[in-house]
Order: structure tokens, then C-alpha cells, then sequence
């Protein structure tokens, strides 16, 4: 597809995502039906596309509290749109290419005719961005249920160290950051700026539900087979209202602010993985050969093509030693701005160990080569997760003891370097 073409579809999606609550108030569609009744004709058909539990290790701040459990009114296994729409929209949503293009062109709204809104420093090896304004990682139930149950690890192994680095130095300025916030504003109707929640998860619950009829179809449950299905979708519709509630609801201006949403949004989607391990395991010990052939059919024949064009190998480099030059410590620009003291460049020098030590952790949780089972897979998410959340921990803590060094002036100075590289 040509340059202009991924513009024109990203440009579609990100209209139709903004556009869905109004779809729905007019026609009583639900937000996957809205994207239906905005993409006619042949779009959406192009888009194809040792269970365990982890101890939650927290530093510095809570998990997040309080958050929503199953309703028991949940609808189980199967849901109101069903067929090959169902299966085309599940397509779009799951397909990686498609996930990037609309998290770019979401990433770069306000930058549209001012600067070059192709690229940013902040972005993922394969496209795409791990920040959204002030959200860290926008489609998290896309990435999840891509790879547990597609085997689609793409856009989730994506996520790792740059994206922690760009917590240090954010490349949103604060008025930028308003307008992803604020309900609804000139600018952000001029620059098409999409609602937020719609990329926290607006649409996961559908989203889930579309995972659990592939499974339904894949594995035709008997009778009693069903049951540990239905258990499996009412945890994943749990596990989708879990993760939409981190959704920042205000901006968070500073370094420490970012990486403290970093870690809500990380605990939250652990939460919910673990969650799921359960249930799934138990659905999958239920089924014979064949069932569990067919299940695992969903995701080998995305493998074998990963395999065949290079995206798994690609995949890995997450898991490299060293960030991208991209990426290096800006040690020049922060001695220019901030003029730190010896006391200052103490707690700086601890904070780039921490940050050393962040990527040493996450190099040796990579996307696993014989994770050939759901199961199997969603043990290597609830892992990765864990050593990310480790690795923003440590980071945290040591920014915040940095950032208390600061004065006012030096703070500011600080929080310019990340917007000012994205000017």
C-alpha cells in the first residue's frame, strides 16, 4: 500500500473511533458495528489477519485498587454480532498494520501540517506508538488477545524499554497533552484528536468477545466443554473493564507523573492476565486432540508466516542489550539545561544505572519460540509483564529521588528536553 493509501486508512480508523458513540446514538450500533457502518465494501476484508500465577512485585507505588469484578449478567461464549463481519472486524482490530497505522496517526494528530507527522522519535521498531498523548499503550487488549490467541506478537513485544524511556522524557508538551484530555475543544476537533477511551478500551469487551467466537468456532465445544468457555469469556469481559479503568483520566505532566501511569497501566493489565490463566487452562485441559489442534491452528498459520518473512526474528530485538542510538541518554543536553550540583549528578548517575538495569532485566524475557498453546503464550504475556513492571519500578523509584533534587526551574528545563526533540 502506497504512503498516501496508510494515511487515507489511518485517517478512516482514527474518524471512525471518534465517530462511533455518535454511530451508535444514531443507528443503536455498538462501537464494532459503527466501524461497519463507516467501512463498506471490501476494507475490512483486507485486513486478515504449565499454567502458573505471578507474585505482583510493586516498588514504590500501589497496584491499582478497586477494580471492577465479573458481573454475573456478563453474556458468555457468544455475543450479538456473530458471522464473517464479526470475523472481518476481528481482522482489522487483530491485524498489527492496522493497529499501527491508527496509533500513529492518533500520536501525531496535533502535529498534522505543522511538523513531519510520519515519524517520531518516540515510535516502535515495526510503526506504531507505545505513547498516545498521555496514554501508555493504547489497543493493550488487541496486543493480549492478538498474541495469546493468534499468535500474533507484533504489537505486544513491541513494548520494553523505549517505551520507558519516553516516560523519562516525554515528547508531548502540557497543552498538547490537554487536548487528548479535554472532552471537546476547537483545536482537538480541527486536528481530529480521538477520544482516549477509545483507545483504552471502548471497544474491548467486543474485542474480547470476538477472541472467544474464534475459539467457539475453532474448537465447537460439547456440553460440558462449554461451560469452561463461558467461565473463560465472562474473565475476559472482567479482565476488559480492568484494563479501560487505567485510562488517565488527567495529564501527567512530569517524569514522575508518566512512569507512575505507566505503572498503573501495567498493573492493571498483569491483573488481568493473571486472571485469565486460570480459566484458560482449565478450558484447554477439557479438550481432546483434535480440539486442541484446531486451537492451536488459530495461531500456526500466522507462525509459519511470521516465520517465513522475518517478523519473529524481528520481533526479538526488543530483548537487544543496547537502545537504539535514538535513544542514548541525553547526558549533553541535560548538563546544558539543568547545570546540575554534585548532589544533582549523584542521584542522575543512579537513575541512568536504574535505567541500565531496566534493560538488562527486560533482555531476558523475550517472545518465547516454542510457545505453541494459548497457554503457553499467555504464561510468556504474564512473564514479559512482570519483568516490565519490575523494570518501571526501579526506574520510578530513582527518578523520583532525582526529580526531589530539582528546583522549579530545573524541573521545567527538564520535562523540555523530550517535547523539544519532538519539535
Amino acid at each position: 500500500m502506497s504512503k498516501f493509501g496508510v494515511a487515507v486508512v489511518a485517517v478512516a480508523l482514527v474518524t471512525a473511533l471518534s465517530s462511533a458513540a455518535e454511530a451508535r446514538r444514531h443507528l443503536g450500533l455498538g462501537p464494532l458495528g459503527a466501524f461497519t457502518s463507516l467501512f463498506p465494501g471490501g476494507l475490512l476484508a483486507r485486513h486478515h489477519v504449565h499454567h502458573r500465577h505471578v507474585r505482583v512485585h510493586q516498588i514504590g507505588k500501589p497496584p491499582v485498587e478497586n477494580a471492577p469484578v465479573a458481573s454475573q449478567n456478563v453474556p458468555a461464549a457468544t455475543n450479538e454480532r456473530s458471522g464473517e463481519e464479526r470475523l472481518d472486524i476481528g481482522r482489522l482490530f487483530t491485524a498489527p498494520e492496522a493497529r499501527r497505522q491508527v496509533a500513529t496517526n492518533a500520536a501525531l494528530a496535533l502535529w498534522h501540517g505543522d511538523r513531519d507527522a510520519t515519524v517520531g522519535w518516540w515510535s516502535h521498531g515495526h510503526g506504531g506508538y507505545g505513547w498516545v498523548g498521555p496514554l501508555f499503550w493504547p489497543f493493550a487488549d488487541n496486543d493480549v488477545y492478538g498474541y495469546v490467541v493468534f499468535g500474533d506478537g507484533m504489537g505486544f513485544w513491541d513494548y520494553g524499554y523505549p517505551d520507558i524511556y519516553a516516560g523519562l522524557f516525554g515528547p508531548y508538551s502540557s497543552d498538547e497533552l490537554t487536548t487528548y484530555i479535554a472532552p471537546d475543544s476547537p483545536r482537538r476537533r480541527e486536528r481530529k484528536v480521538p477520544p482516549l477511551q477509545q483507545f483504552c478500551g471502548d471497544v474491548a469487551q467486543e474485542i474480547a468477545g470476538l477472541a472467544i467466537d474464534q475459539i467457539n468456532r475453532a474448537v465447537q465445544p460439547t456440553e460440558g466443554q462449554r461451560a469452561a468457555l463461558d467461565r473463560f469469556a465472562v474473565a475476559s469481559k472482567s479482565v476488559a473493564r480492568i484494563i479501560q479503568a487505567s485510562c488517565p483520566k488527567q495529564v501527567a505532566s512530569t517524569a514522575p507523573a508518566r512512569l507512575a501511569s505507566m505503572q498503573q497501566r501495567i498493573a492493571a493489565i498483569l491483573q488481568g492476565v493473571i486472571s485469565l490463566e486460570p480459566p484458560l487452562q482449565d478450558l484447554y485441559d477439557l479438550l481432546n486432540d483434535d480440539q486442541k489442534r484446531r486451537l492451536n491452528a488459530l495461531a500456526n498459520e500466522q507462525f509459519e508466516v511470521a516465520s517465513a518473512n522475518g517478523t519473529i526474528r524481528a520481533s526479538a530485538t526488543v530483548c537487544d542489550a543496547s537502545p537504539p542510538f535514538a535513544l542514548q541518554w541525553p547526558t549533553d543536553e541535560i548538563d546544558a539545561k539543568l547545570h546540575p550540583n554534585d548532589a544533582q549528578r549523584e542521584a542522575l548517575w543512579r537513575l541512568q544505572r536504574a535505567s541500565a538495569e531496566a534493560v538488562e532485566i527486560l533482555s531476558y524475557e523475550c517472545q518465547p519460540r516454542d510457545a505453541m498453546t494459548p497457554s503457553d503464550r499467555l504464561a510468556a504475556v504474564d512473564r514479559r509483564l512482570d519483568a516490565l513492571q519490575k523494570a518501571i519500578n526501579l526506574v520510578s523509584l530513582t527518578m523520583d529521588e532525582f526529580h526531589a533534587t530539582l528546583d522549579d526551574k530545573q524541573k521545567s528545563q527538564f520535562e523540555l528536553i523530550g517535547s523539544q526533540r519532538a519539535s
